[in-house]
């Protein structure tokens, strides 16, 4: 088994609403010191059986156009091995 771990960033040209909300927050409950918060998606897939490359190039095919929208978002993809205790 396989845990793919996708991690969805606007790109930092892109305003973050949501992040400058929460920095704001935080500097007002006491947290100094803040120079910038930024937003973003983590999803979390499970795979029975082994992660070939074939299912590695679908899933980063997938990250790009359905996890995440290229245009204005950059991701990133890890692959855990479950059974090594990752």
């Amino acid at each position: 088994m396989a845990r793919v771990i996708v991690d969805v960033m606007l790109k930092p040209e892109i305003l973050d609403p949501q992040g400058r909300a929460v920095q704001g927050a935080l500097g007002r409950l006491g947290l100094s010191g803040v120079a910038d918060v930024r937003q973003g998606k983590k999803f979390v897939i499970e795979l029975e059986g082994d992660l070939d490359d074939a299912r590695r190039a679908t899933l980063d095919e997938l990250a790009g156009e359905l996890l995440s929208n290229p245009v204005i978002e950059n991701y990133t993809m890890m692959v855990l091995d479950d059974e090594a205790g990752v």
